[in-house]
């Protein structure tokens, strides 16, 4: 069962992690599991909000957070599909931005979610078939711009991390993130490119797509 008893959370953050980070309110220091283009706009020491739900089950509390209430409604509505629960959830906004998640289901492209780590053909065909028109068209909004990603820069360990997060090696995370935003271990300053953007790029790289 899920619950909305925690809707936002608005405070200081104190850690940016791997797949989550920590924020003050009241004096006390919340866990929010988010998706990478989330975290990439969090700073340690900055006041943040986030839009929350918080997934009760029988043996945990976890609270999932997000950059707008968009990507707060469609993490919601994709789990109404079978199969589906809150990490392969944030898992598909980590690859698509909520529109992306619903042009891909009003189109039936399945090769769009299949992309998605731990998304094969068949959980795709269900996904489209169940969600139907629950998601609406997209909205056209102009997603938020991201922080640039630079090769040498901290935040392209982010999308290493967040590639191991998701179970790949380490080193081979390395690598494609290298070849995504065409650098080498040596090479200087290369394009920016958005932390949410080349995440989808490595994992379509590393579908082969």
């Amino acid at each position: 069962m899920e619950g909305r008893v925690i809707a936002s959370v608005r405070g200081q953050v104190l850690a940016v992690r791997l797949d989550s980070a920590v924020v003050e309110v009241g004096g006390v220091g919340m866990l929010v599991l988010a998706a990478p283009a989330t975290l990439a706009g969090l700073r340690v020491g900055q006041e943040a909000l986030l839009h929350t739900t918080l997934v009760v089950r029988e043996d945990s509390l976890t609270l999932f957070g997000f950059a707008d209430a968009d990507e707060k409604e469609v993490f919601e509505i994709v789990q109404t599909a079978s199969g589906v629960g809150p990490r392969m959830a944030l898992a598909m906004l980590a690859v698509h931005r909520p529109d992306g998640i619903r042009a891909a289901v009003a189109a039936e492209d399945h090769a769009a979610l299949v992309r998605v780590p731990g998304i094969g053909k068949k959980t795709a065909q269900r996904i489209c078939l169940e969600l139907g028109d629950r998601l609406g068209p997209p909205s056209g909004t102009a997603a938020p711009v991201a922080a640039p990603l630079s090769a040498g820069d901290a935040r392209r360990e982010q999308v290493v991390e967040a590639l191991v997060g998701l179970g790949y090696p380490l080193k081979h995370a390395g690598d494609v993130v290298d070849v995504v935003v065409g650098a080498t271990p040596d090479a200087g300053a290369a394009d920016d490119l958005d932390v949410a953007a080349t995440l989808r790029a490595a994992l379509r790289h590393l579908s082969g797509r």
